[in-house]
């Protein structure tokens, strides 16, 4: 064959095929394209998973005919400034992202300048341009796209059903709101409004918050840590979930760049090694974080659906999220977070219409039916009842008579006691099954599994250790020369010095070879050809010693569950509350090294509504 040149048409659906997988491929790029022309609102249609139609509607500046004639053309933009593709500043600037749509769709577009009393519109079928005509509509653009990829049956033929189809673009559009707390999104599906959020007001901060609220939920809110961190002209803010607000994959985890959603191998793994002794391995957190980076400083240009970046300074970027998140964990300090709670709670709620209780009635027949919840008026009255007597009422006769040395005694200890509840953690009242610590603060009760808890601050105190470079190392009787390839060891001997604190002890061994004398005694009989191999794996990747770090922590995790106070132990009353108040200060231990919760706490007034008294 003879080389020639495509036409125009198959050069317009080869585009589209790198960069419109699937409808919701299209609903980002045009959504992008509303977010770039200032639109404060913008609404999405579907009909049968965007195959039928994709209909979006917004109120941005809108464009003259003769820019309508000419966005459709390919690598046509107005947000490209002096051809400089290292300054992207703008969601979108690919020209081929309208004309590649509209090749493989019945395409319709129509705009209305601001401060313009007519609008117009362009029709394409198939990639066949037609003239631009006038039309009616309101300040602003509306593109509608029908027949997705009828002109290209193959592409059709992959898509999923209507419900996936749908469930991708809901996902999308959740992931642009987020960036974009300061615009309101509403999405249809067919008739049906599936998701809306009202353009939120206020600090960047604070409508962040809201509008992660609105979509994620009330829980998110209620469990998530500010972050806000700066490192060499970056920025990175947001927020993040307590380790014990988790989930069982990591699609919760919405991350951005220059308020662009991606989904990134070195951010994804950034926030794994962030969170990597806080939650067992098949856990992941719930976060959304946004990077903000200078643009000479990122390639946002190596995806063709700009999915994925490129970091010049990788390095610093991973450094910057794993900071600021451990920082921001480290300051919740016992916190766990409020779900652990509410599942308690709607353990002990009794089903309804049922009692655990059965009384008897006058027939004689057992009727297991709760009593009627009580009036406002009469719960209050109920409560002032079951109060406690104040101390001029302390006169009460048990029936078997007293006994002074006892109420002398229990006084004693509650007095002493009392002063405790003021603490977080409350003061310490008893220990069940020798397993559970049961203690009081001033408005409710905390329940702490002593086992969990412990192995906790056991753990905490060995990572202080090895952080202040006082791991132990165990010298080789005869060292281990482990061969790898030459950049391999360029990249280890640069990070030498870091590995030396870490108790790993080694040395240059000729071309393409290490020699091992010393390695962490903590990790006993180990791999060390496996060790050092994976190590120069994730410094070509991450440029993080990663390997080893963890590989100790491994260790240290199980070492403190060996040394941690069992379940089945007694605890006398100072014992319990030494861990409580231990637990206050050390950071993390609202969760054990597996992401489970250490203690569960109710307040006064849930415990009251269990009881019918509120």
């Amino acid at each position: 064959m003879t080389i020639r040149l495509l036409l125009e048409n198959t050069i317009n659906q080869i585009a589209a095929g790198e960069v419109i997988e699937r409808p919701a491929s299209a609903v980002k790029e045009l959504v992008e394209n509303s977010i770039d022309a200032g639109a404060k609102n913008i609404d999405v249609v579907m009909v049968e998973g965007g195959r039928k139609l994709i209909r979006i509607t917004d109120d941005g500046h809108g464009m003259s005919p003769d820019e309508l004639a000419l966005a459709v053309e390919r690598h046509a933009t107005s947000k490209l400034k002096e051809d400089d593709l290292s300054d992207i500043k703008t969601m979108g600037f690919r020209g081929e992202a309208l004309p590649s749509i509209a090749s493989v769709s019945r395409f319709t577009f129509k705009s209305r300048a601001a401060g313009s009393d007519q609008a117009w519109k362009i029709e394409i079928e198939g990639g066949k341009k037609g003239d631009v005509e006038p039309t009616a509509l309101d300040c602003g653009s509306q593109v509608e796209v029908r027949d997705l990829f009828y002109s290209t049956p193959a592409r059709l033929k992959f898509l999923k059903t209507d419900r996936t189809e749908f469930s991708q673009t809901l996902d999308v559009i959740k992931r642009l709101s987020m960036a974009n707390p300061d615009i309101a999104f509403s999405l249809y599906d067919n008739e049906r409004r599936a998701f809306q959020v009202s353009a939120a007001q206020g600090e960047l901060l604070d409508s962040r918050i809201r509008r992660l609220g609105a979509i994620l939920g009330a829980e998110f809110t209620e469990n998530a840590l500010p972050i806000n961190a700066e490192r060499e002209l970056m920025k990175l803010t947001g927020y993040a979930g307590l380790p014990t607000y988790n989930r069982g994959n990591a699609q919760h985890q919405y991350l951005f760049v220059n308020g662009r959603p991606v989904k990134d191998k070195l951010l994804n793994g950034a926030v794994r090694g962030a969170y990597m002794d806080f939650l067992a391995r098949n856990r992941h957190p719930v976060l959304a974080l946004f990077l903000e980076v200078p643009t000479h400083m990122v390639d946002v240009n190596v995806h063709p659906a700009k999915a994925e970046v490129r970091f010049r300074e990788s390095g610093v970027v991973r450094g910057l999220i794993v900071g600021a998140l451990r920082h921001a964990l480290s300051e919740a300090g016992h916190r766990a977070s409020t779900s652990v709670s509410n599942a308690a709670l709607g353990s002990f709620t009794p089903e309804a219409g049922r009692s655990t209780m059965p009384f008897h009635s006058g027939s004689g027949q057992q009727n297991f039916q709760m009593p009627p919840r009580l009036s406002g008026e009469l719960s209050e009255t109920s409560k002032s009842y079951y109060a406690p007597l104040s101390d001029n009422h302390s006169s009460f006769t048990p029936p078997m008579g007293r006994n002074e040395e006892l109420e002398r005694e229990t006084s004693t200890s509650f007095e002493t006691q009392q002063d405790l509840t003021q603490f977080p953690l409350g003061a310490a009242r008893g220990q069940l099954h020798e397993t559970y610590i049961v203690s009081q603060t001033e408005n409710g009760i905390i329940i702490v599994d002593q086992h969990a808890a412990h192995e906790r601050l056991v753990y905490e105190r060995m990572k202080k250790h090895m952080t202040e470079g006082q791991v132990p190392r165990q010298a080789l009787l005869l060292p281990e020369v482990v061969e790898i390839e030459e950049d391999a060891v360029a990249r280890l001997m640069t990070r030498q010095e870091e590995l030396s604190k870490l108790g790993l002890i080694f040395d240059a061994f000729g071309d393409g070879a290490i020699v091992v004398r010393e390695v962490p005694a903590l990790l006993g009989d180990t791999d060390i050809h496996g060790l050092i191999r994976d190590l120069a794996d994730e410094l070509a990747e991450l440029n993080q010693a990663l390997a080893l770090k963890e590989k100790l922590e491994e260790v240290c995790s199980t070492m403190a569950c060996h040394g941690s106070v069992r379940a089945g132990r007694r605890l006398a009353t100072a014992e319990m509350n030494a861990l409580l108040r231990e637990m206050e200060a050390t950071p993390h231990s609202g969760q054990c090294n597996h992401g489970r919760p250490t203690y569960v706490e109710l307040k006064l007034g849930d415990v009251e509504r269990l009881f019918g008294r509120r």
